[in-house]
């Protein structure tokens, strides 16, 4: 079985959001740097985490340090986005079939915030006119 944190890292290197559904427990916890309350599930997780892929996934983003536990990973990032040079950190958490359970990301600083939520709001609002028309 590949390390839920190997999967994540080819994930994000493929910019693969397909590869979300075989990586996300069902019941898994999503937890955006920009919006207040937790999403529940693998659809919400998945449509943030795609999202935030596309968003945050350029060129010039690299992990830079990455702390591993038995069930938990913290792995810190850095890209430019608009200009702005951002800083964040994954907080992952995985069961023991190595499916992902909790997701967090955390990032700095206000201005990347403040960019990252723009871009996600108006993607996320493309992705549900979408589905909404499918």
């Amino acid at each position: 079985m590949t390390h839920p944190i190997d999967a994540w890292h080819a994930l994000a290197r493929d910019r693969n959001p397909r590869a979300l559904a075989a990586l996300l427990d069902d019941e898994v916890v999503f937890h955006s740097p920009v919006v207040r309350t937790p999403q529940r599930g693998r659809p919400l997780a998945t449509q943030y985490l795609s999202a935030a892929l596309m968003i945050l996934g350029n060129d010039s983003f690299r992990y830079v340090r990455e702390i591993r536990g038995e069930r938990d990973a913290v792995l810190e990032f850095e890209l430019e986005l608009d200009g702005l040079q951002v800083n964040g950190v994954d907080l992952v958490r995985w069961n023991d079939a190595g499916r992902i359970t909790d997701f967090k990301v955390m990032i700095r600083p206000l201005k990347a915030i403040q960019a990252v939520q723009q871009e996600m709001a108006a993607l996320l609002a493309q992705m549900q006119q979408r589905q909404a028309d499918q």
